[in-house]
Order: C-alpha cells, then sequence, then structure tokens
C-alpha cells in the first residue's frame, strides 16, 4: 500500500498516533449484487470454494484463533467478494510507521480513504486482521500500466472502488486488490531489520493464508506491482526472496 506517510501527505511516521488497542468489533455481513455476480461466475466456471475450509460466521474460512489473530473488522475496509477462484497473490508491504496495528486500524479507518490490509503484523509478532480473506480490501492501489496483463488478472467489477482515484498514465491499471491478500508489516525503510518474531509471524500467516485457500498464492512485495513503491524496504530483500523460493524468511 501507499506508505502511511503518503496517504497521509504529512511527513512523519509519529503523525499516527499511538492508541489503546479497540474494542474488537466485527462489521456486518456485507452483501451486493457484485456478490451474486462473483457467486455466478465461479459457478459457471466450474470452480469452487471448497478447497476453503468450513466456519461458521467467517465466510466458510478456518477460524482465526487457529493462530492467535486478533480481528478488527471496519465496515470501510470491505470493498467486495474473493473467493478462492479469484486469489492469486499475497502482497507484502511495509507500513512506513513505527506504531502499532491497533493505531495503525484506528487511524484507515479515521481518514476517509478506506484503505486497509487484510493482515498488520507487529514487531512483537501479534498479528490482528482488518478483512475477512473472502472479501476484497484497499492494500495494492493502482499499479504499473500493463501489469493486470502482465500479472493474468483483470478488472471484472467485484472490486467497489470506493475511495480511489484515477491516476492513469504510468499507473492505470487496479486488478490486484481484487485478486491478493494483502500483509502490511510494522516497518520504517531504513531504521533496521525486521525483528525475528515479526518475521516467524509473517511465516506462519502466510501458511495460515495456504491452508485457508487450500493453494499457494504467488508471493511478490508492493513495489513490484507498482514501480516507484519503497515497499518492502531494501532490509527485506533477501527475505523476500527467501519468501518466494520456501514461503518462510530463512
Amino acid at each position: 500500500m501507499e506508505s502511511l506517510r503518503e496517504i497521509s501527505g504529512e511527513g512523519a511516521a509519529s503523525d499516527v498516533p499511538v492508541a489503546p488497542a479497540p474494542d474488537i468489533e466485527v462489521a456486518p455481513d456485507v452483501t451486493s449484487a457484485a456478490d451474486d455476480e462473483a457467486e455466478k461466475g465461479v459457478a459457471e466456471s466450474g470452480e469452487s470454494d471448497e478447497a476453503v475450509s468450513s466456519d461458521e460466521g467467517k465466510g466458510g474460512l478456518p477460524s482465526a484463533a487457529d493462530l492467535s489473530i486478533v480481528e478488527d473488522y471496519r465496515a470501510g475496509f470491505d470493498h467486495g467478494p474473493k473467493p478462492a477462484a479469484f486469489q492469486k497473490y499475497i502482497v507484502l508491504h511495509d507500513t512506513e510507521s513505527d506504531s502499532d496495528a491497533a493505531a495503525i486500524i484506528d487511524w484507515w479507518d479515521g481518514n476517509g480513504n478506506q484503505v486497509a490490509a487484510h493482515f498488520i503484523v507487529n514487531r512483537d509478532g501479534t498479528i490482528w486482521q482488518c478483512v475477512p480473506l473472502d472479501r476484497i480490501a484497499h492494500h495494492a492501489g493502482y499499479g504499473d500500466t500493463g501489469h493486470n496483463d502482465r500479472y493474468g488478472i483483470d478488472e471484472d467489477g467485484r472490486d467497489d472502488m470506493a475511495g480511489s482515484t484515477p491516476i492513469g498514465g504510468d499507473f492505470a491499471d487496479y486488478a490486484m486488490n481484487a485478486w491478493s491478500v494483502g500483509i502490511e508489516m510494522v516497518h520504517v525503510g531504513g531504521e533496521g531489520d525486521y525483528p525475528e518474531e515479526q518475521l516467524r509471524a509473517v511465516d506462519d500467516l502466510i501458511a495460515y493464508i495456504d491452508a485457508s485457500f487450500g493453494f499457494e498464492s504467488e508471493i511478490v512485495d508492493h513495489k513490484a506491482w507498482r514501480s516507484g513503491n519503497s515497499d518492502t524496504s531494501a532490509e527485506f530483500a533477501d527475505y523476500l526472496e527467501s519468501y518466494r523460493a520456501t514461503r518462510k524468511h530463512a
């Protein structure tokens, strides 16, 4: 995702206030014509969500309790249906802020941009989830023109694109949100390495996402989708190579 600094237009990571963890509130179920069309598309293609385990109240996904995930769903973060048939990528991001997940989620919810990732991994390894795996989150934004074709994805109408502002020119493609899961790591580029606890949590989270969908999604970072982005940082380069090869940081 565009860094917190880029979204806010403000220059200091400390501009995002550190807040105590909010009461957990699960957003109400959102249904729309786009949901119906997505289900119809899956049925017509002969594919189904059978690879995704059943769990009452979680859109057919396994319980987050299996990985000690803190759920904090906000209605403004949900941008449409993303059944397993439309999952292809895991996109890794840096928050570019030292604030913890609870404060970042509150800031996302309060700024009106409707931007969020599915997960945030704190430096101590705790994991927060903002959007269910079977829903679209706005974490990747616009990518390089031609990247929809490069990544084998398309803008099929499932994404409501609420809050998005077209950029055009070199950055005209917008399909990645509808075909991916976004993971934010609390990290500021240039401020040192990623803690081992955080990296182990990302390892476990990737395995959890794989198990939830029943297959392995390709792992990329945000700057692969949109050139010129800073995340993930140079400190993450070796880890990214390892994740792409082995799905673990080392």
